[in-house]
């Protein structure tokens, strides 16, 4: 697997030159003044650090946009939010020492919906700047869907991942649960809150999970000790799969054929009926933790917060410990019940739509995140793969999923479907 990315080392002063030629009509960076000299600053020390090329670490030089729930030293972390930075402040993420370490350079904060719930920011879609990027981490996924980053860090507690690669033309990566620590991020629920990456292809995306997942372990090509061995995949049926608007369940079916016809075994397996009860379990557990990450900050600042949020945490405040247990427990069986179908039936990967349809008109919504829902619930790591476009030109995905902790595994079979697919789409 690919570790390295010389390629994608980008002098400072082209980092700042790209995200200003973008940035004034995309809006997926936060404002920063300073940015050019900060940016020199890190790279001239990142150059004192590792003179000798051959010592340089896998991310040197590479720039990379924050998620702006993620604290970073030395930038103001404000989630999207009118709350001041202050109130907010914390401990530079692990994370983020991870990726200096390294040798990467924090390009700039990305914009993010309010607090990574539903309010979203100003970012438009590369694609067409009507229509949403998707959300939460709407500026990571047009950061570098416009190329004004190789890579960029974003959040996902129930689609803010998948959604916006698949609404931006990227490829974005949701780890298993709890596979990049998320220490120093503004939580919304931590049950599900999970850190992930965005890049325009595997190789790039490949290269930063090794880095940021705890206890990575390449896997050799072909994906495992069947050297060679396609995966088995599965459509899921029933009412989950029909979430789906018709062009986007055209496409994927479309997808499935390319990939049966390239040597994938695909076949189709019945998903869990009570679809409707999983989603509403998701709610309570949702609500009730996004009520608690808040519970200092809202009683002094509420004001502040935009109508959607403050709505979802009224909402969770209602919501008693004895409900969000029975939930958590009714959590807990599914994924039971998800990991064992895939155990009898031999499935190595589920692929689904990555989103309902292509990005919708409009920026007072970030679109539907109910095709990622059931994988964020179980925890499981999942894989956003471009997939063509819409009749309106714009981008569609296909959704990889796998069990967790099979990370590594399904990056390695993503590449293979990445060539099915015919990699990202650039924007037109």
């Amino acid at each position: 697997m690919e570790t390295v990315l010389p390629r994608q080392t980008v002098p400072p002063r082209e980092i700042c030159d790209r995200i200003e030629a973008a940035d004034g009509r995309l809006h997926a960076f936060v404002d920063e003044p300073g940015r050019r000299i900060r940016l020199r600053d890190e790279a001239r020390a990142a150059a004192e650090r590792w003179p000798d090329p051959a010592d340089r670490p896998p991310l040197y030089g590479v720039p990379v946009g924050v998620k702006d729930n993620v604290r970073v030293d030395g930038l103001p972390t404000r989630a999207g939010s009118a709350v001041p930075a202050e109130v907010l402040a914390g401990p530079q993420a692990s994370l983020v020492d991870r990726l200096r370490a390294a040798g990467a350079l924090v390009a700039g904060k990305t914009v993010t919906a309010e607090f990574a719930v539903t309010a979203p920011g100003p970012t438009r879609n590369p694609h067409h700047p009507e229509h949403t990027p998707g959300g939460s981490s709407s500026g990571s996924a047009a950061a570098v869907a416009a190329g004004m980053v190789p890579l960029a860090l974003g959040t996902q507690t129930i689609g803010s991942v998948i959604r916006p690669a698949a609404y931006c033309g990227v490829v974005g990566f949701k780890p298993t649960h709890g596979r990049i620590p998320a220490d120093g991020v503004i939580p919304n629920a931590p049950t599900f809150d999970t850190v992930g990456l965005f890049a325009p292809d595997m190789a790039g995306l490949s290269a930063a999970a090794g880095v940021l997942c705890d206890d990575w372990r390449p896997v050799p090509d072909g994906g495992g000790p069947a050297e060679g061995r396609r995966p088995a995949l599965a459509v899921p049926t029933g009412p989950y799969l029909d979430r789906a608007d018709a062009e986007a369940a055209q496409a994927f079916e479309e997808q499935a054929r390319r990939l049966a016809d390239a040597g994938f075994p695909v076949r189709r397996v019945p998903f869990p009926a009570d679809f409707d009860d999983l989603v509403a379990r998701q709610r309570v557990i949702n609500r009730y933790e996004v009520a608690r990450a808040h519970a200092e900050w809202f009683p002094l600042h509420g004001a502040l917060y935009r109508e959607q949020t403050a709505t979802a945490i009224r909402q969770g405040q209602r919501i008693g410990r004895e409900e969000y247990a029975s939930a958590l427990r009714d959590r807990d069986r599914y994924r039971d019940r998800l990991l064992v179908a895939m155990d009898e039936e031999a499935i190595d990967l589920w692929i689904t739509p990555a989103a309902t349809g292509p990005a919708p008109h409009g920026l007072a919504s970030t679109g539907d995140s109910i095709m990622s829902l059931p994988w964020s619930v179980a925890g499981t790591p999942a894989l956003g793969l471009p997939a063509g476009r819409a009749a309106n030109s714009l981008p569609l995905g296909l959704q990889c999923v796998a069990r967790p902790g099979a990370d590594e595994r399904l990056l390695e079979w993503g590449r293979g479907i990445e060539l099915v697919l015919g990699g990202p789409s650039a924007p037109v």
